[in-house]
């Protein structure tokens, strides 16, 4: 139950479900719906409480590099997991070179239920001679596009100069 914890006392405050599991993407766009006549629509017991039975799940759903030392390349890796029920293809739309930020994949689609690893490359560097106070924020909402929605990476970082 959601009154109690799991020592059995009441709770102070409320929980809080993620987006995912209240039906909602945080920072999705959706494409223009196509039919599909193959594919067909499902009625499935399990999965009729689902809204969405086809896209993806970033996990995380940002991403925060905190303070970066102007020259240096850093990377983490976020896992892009396919929550539908049918194979799903995507693409990345590589940021632009100023923001210093890559995005390293491999193509090709994911089946139903499995993930793939996306590495977020920055490199830190500082752009145009304006004195900022020795810390220049970046930040980039990298593009990923699916076959339903275009998901949206958000992506910041602080680079001491």
């Amino acid at each position: 139950s959601l009154m109690v914890d799991v020592t059995g006392q009441t709770r102070k405050e409320k929980v809080i479900l993620p987006l995912y599991l209240q039906g909602k993407k945080p920072n999705t766009i959706p494409n223009k719906k196509i039919e599909d006549p193959v594919s067909g629509k499902l009625s499935i017991s399990s999965l009729a409480t689902r809204q969405d039975l086809s896209g993806f799940h970033l996990i995380p759903s940002s991403v925060t590099f905190g303070v970066l030392k102007e020259g240096c390349t850093y990377a983490t890796t976020v896992i892009m997991k396919n929550v539908g029920v049918n194979f799903s293809r995507f693409r990345v739309k590589q940021p632009p070179p100023y923001t210093g930020l890559r995005v390293m994949y491999t193509p090709g689609p994911v089946a139903a239920g499995l993930q793939v690893e996306l590495e977020i490359e920055i490199l830190a560097m500082v752009f145009g001679g304006k004195d900022t106070g020795g810390l220049e924020e970046v930040s980039h909402d990298i593009e990923i596009l699916t076959e339903t929605e275009t998901l949206l990476l958000p992506v910041k970082a602080n680079i001491l100069c």
